[in-house]
């Protein structure tokens, strides 16, 4: 945001700049996602704050080579009161959500807590935004899981959703509710549907990164064997960095809109073995061996979006391609784990 004012005197001209910096709040900054977008938004002159849980322990190891510059506001998904506090102190022009329990396997397990803080913990948030800042625009972190087994391949942003697990019917709640509040009540309200999207700041738990994460093990004699599930599963993978520039663009749109966002084509666990292990000059099948136990229920499923929307609406396409993430993500593992050995 630019404020112009021109100052006359003496038949001499001269003109002066206040520049004042859009505001964003992020809700799980220290996620992925959420670390990403703040350094993005840091760069580009924003003023950065962060929602974050007070706990005990400091969760901002994904922050902490810029925390000097974002702001830290505690707050909790399940406390109304401290959104609307955080959206007060913080006064954003911009809201992105990305706080939620969002490993799929442990929806399974704790259904009631992914409801709440991925389903009601959003209509929290929409609530304190149109009581506290109506005019904020606000973003929300919608999945690919919302279509669970999809009628149609690949996918549009009109494919009727049909969630499978819990996750995914929290998302689908979360993201029709940003579409009633964006419809009801005027709001600046949008959602990106995204597919998998993968970074050196991704848990251990996710198959991409541990894949990545076994082949700079076993290169490193840390490890021998690699176990996995089905390697002719495919996926739709895209880089968080590509992501998270995809979700600043749909917040830059005269109108708000909901948009997939991922890479349009999908690889195989094979294709990601194979090629991450021949990154550091080995044979996976020397090393990988296949566990029934690692199987997902819904494997036959195949998620693949259509990024024909964004593409030619907001003018966005991934910049790394699926070898270049592969080979960005075993460099970081190599060098983490040879620092950490050291």
């Amino acid at each position: 945001m630019f404020v112009w004012r021109t100052i006359i005197s003496n038949k001499e001209y001269s003109l002066n700049i206040i520049i004042v910096s859009k505001k964003a709040l992020i809700t799980g900054i220290t996620g992925q996602d959420g670390s990403y977008l703040a350094e993005l938004l840091v760069d580009k002159g924003y003023q950065v704050y962060g929602l974050v849980r007070r706990s005990s322990t400091s969760n901002l190891v994904r922050v902490s080579h810029f925390a000097e510059e974002i702001n830290i506001i505690s707050g909790d998904l399940l406390d109304q009161s401290s959104l609307m506090d955080a959206i007060a102190q913080s006064e954003p022009d911009e809201i992105y959500n990305f706080a939620s329990q969002s490993y799929v396997p442990i929806s399974w397990t704790q259904p009631s807590l992914t409801a709440e803080y991925t389903a009601i913990g959003v209509s929290r948030i929409l609530e304190s935004i149109r009581r506290v800042k109506p005019d904020a625009k606000f973003y929300q972190a919608s999945s690919s899981e919302v279509f669970g087994q999809p009628s149609e391949s690949p996918q549009t942003e009109d494919t009727a959703f049909r969630p499978r697990n819990p996750y995914g019917t929290a998302k689908a709640y979360a993201h029709w509710l940003t579409s009633n509040y964006r419809q009801h009540y005027n709001l600046y309200a949008c959602c990106g549907i995204t597919y998998t999207h993968e970074s050196p700041r991704r848990g251990a738990e996710f198959v991409f990164r541990k894949i990545t994460c076994g082949a700079a093990m076993i290169k490193l004699g840390l490890a021998k064997e690699l176990k996995l599930g089905n390697l002719d599963a495919r996926r739709d993978w895209c880089y968080a960095k590509d992501a998270v520039e995809a979700m600043w663009l749909i917040m830059q749109q005269d109108e708000a809109d909901d948009y997939i966002i991922g890479s349009g084509e999908t690889h195989s666990v094979r294709e990601l073995v194979d090629h991450a292990f021949k990154y550091v000059g080995l044979n996976y099948q020397d090393y990988v061996s296949v566990d029934s136990a690692f199987y997902r229920p819904d494997e036959e499923v195949q998620l693949v979006g259509s990024i024909d929307k964004i593409k030619n609406k907001v003018g966005w396409t991934p910049k790394y391609t699926f070898e270049n993430l592969v080979e960005v993500m075993v460099e970081h593992d190599l060098k983490d784990l040879t620092e950490n050995e050291l």
